[in-house]
């Protein structure tokens, strides 16, 4: 018997064959396999579920990143998931496999970082299963959403022309996640040097403690505006319009000049010898929502005090394209971040 590694298929080729072994039987299931969460009928709404997995040494590093942090970020990427769907959480159930290297005071700081998401989102953490492990910390969280049925935005409902947009800025994360990297390793070479962080606050922040954008969903729904499709970016924007674009059959066209940078990408970028295009493109990590709209919704989107820039918009025609900024049509690839 012939033996196929893993990183030949890679996450989404796995995803792919084990939804393609999978049927649905029940006729309550919505969505199952394949978009940032699974929905289940009950009754006029929709029950959204969302579940992620972070592991020690894979997902984060315990040199740099504060427990109460982890906590935080550990129920932010799952909410990120129902917010994807244009849809609200409600409940979350946290699972955690701890070695014994932590002490009850680590685990009450991580468990400060949670409770703080809850509160600031309005969830109820309402169970989960703590257990041990031989090999550091690892965390599994499930997110529970409702949504009416005529709401739920899915990856495979963009059209044709609609408008690719996107909230906040791209990049920062992935930087921050470079910049935590090389104070480590100096740190390593001289403990005797201390991590300078202060000039690099937003972007170690984006990378550590990231937004879920509960706002966007609160002024769509302000706005009577319903995305066609939508997906959170936690693999990168290339990767995910790619996403939508096969999920819907189409092509799509963004515009370089377009793309929302925050003035220390560029600046970080340089000093850490990486092409910002590489960070905005393939980052990835920053859970921000990219959607699609119809074209007659986008004088809704002018208002002061939201961060959403149009990119570009889908084509009839499969071809994926970044216009650059001298106006060169370039042929897109996806890439971003390889879990295998």
């Amino acid at each position: 018997m012939n033996r196929t590694e893993i990183n030949e298929l890679g996450e989404f080729g796995i995803i792919d064959k084990i939804k393609s072994n999978f049927k649905k039987k029940k006729s309550s299931t919505v969505i199952s396999i394949g978009d940032d969460a699974a929905a289940i009928r009950s009754g006029k709404d929709l029950v959204l579920l969302s579940s992620d997995m972070l592991i020690e040494k894979i997902h984060f590093d315990l040199s740099y990143t504060p427990l109460k942090h982890l906590g935080y970020k550990s129920v932010i990427v799952n909410l990120s998931d129902i917010y994807s769907m244009n849809a609200l959480p409600s409940q979350i159930i946290l699972n955690i496999a701890i070695s014994n290297k932590f002490s009850v005071e680590a685990i009450d700081e991580f468990y400060d970082g949670v409770k703080f998401a809850c509160e600031e989102h309005n969830i109820d953490l309402i169970g989960g299963d703590t257990t041990s492990s031989l090999s550091g910390l690892t965390i599994s969280c499930t997110a529970v959403g409702y949504c009416d049925n005529d709401n739920i935005s899915k990856r495979d409902g963009a059209l044709s022309e609609d408008l690719i947009c996107i909230s906040g800025d791209l990049g920062r994360a992935y930087l921050g996640l470079l910049i935590l990297q090389r104070e480590k390793k100096n740190f390593l070479k001289d403990p005797s040097n201390q991590p300078s962080l202060s000039k690099y606050k937003d972007l170690v922040e984006k990378q550590l403690r990231p937004k879920a954008r509960k706002d966007i969903i609160d002024f769509f729904n302000l706005n009577n505006i319903k995305p066609n499709s939508m997906i959170d970016i936690s693999d990168g924007l290339s990767s995910e319009l790619f996403h939508i674009a096969n999920a819907s059959k189409l092509g799509f066209k963004i515009f370089e000049e377009k793309l929302p940078i925050h003035k220390d990408v560029l600046s970080s970028s340089k000093e850490l010898g990486v092409n910002y295009l590489d960070a905005v493109l393939n980052g990835g990590e920053e859970y921000e929502l990219l959607f699609s709209l119809p074209i007659s919704d986008f004088d809704k989107l002018k208002l002061d005090g939201i961060d959403i820039t149009p990119l570009g918009h889908f084509t009839e025609n499969k071809k994926r394209i970044l216009v650059s900024k001298n106006g060169q049509e370039i042929n897109m690839e996806s890439e971003g971040w390889n879990h295998f």
